[in-house]
């Protein structure tokens, strides 16, 4: 479980530094901000479903539409729970708070693992 808990940090990292440089690339070829974020979270998306199906929870064999929409089900509930844990922090730490970002990315991150766990990527999965 430690060893899969890792790759899921190192997937989260190299889909995060993908997204940015997508969303900075947009930006400096003169798409909008809204377009380059778009840009940025949907080639995120697409990342973080390869490497966690393949690299983390070691599925193989076809994607499904219902693995799918459970991956973007699960992206939405976690996020739902990133910004409740946020809206709670600035209610403590002060609105604009770098600190606040913190306990709103943990519960981000534990959500969409076990999302994933037991959820999205289940064992035997033959979609």
């Amino acid at each position: 479980m430690l060893a899969r808990l890792f790759r899921f940090g190192l997937t989260g990292l190299a889909n995060s530094a993908v997204g940015w440089a997508v969303i900075f690339g947009g930006l400096w070829a003169g798409l909008s901000d809204f377009a380059a974020n778009a840009a940025g979270f949907g080639v995120g998306l697409v990342l973080s479903f390869t490497l966690n199906r393949r690299f983390v929870f070691g599925v193989t064999g076809s994607v499904g539409a219902r693995e799918v929409g459970r991956f973007l089900a699960a992206f939405a509930i976690a996020y739902a729970a990133n910004l409740a844990v946020l809206f709670a922090a600035r209610g403590v730490l002060g609105a604009g708070s770098a600190l606040a970002q913190l306990p709103a990315i943990a519960a981000y991150t534990v959500v969409f693992f076990a999302l994933s766990q037991f959820f999205v990527f289940r064992p035997n999965t033959t979609e």
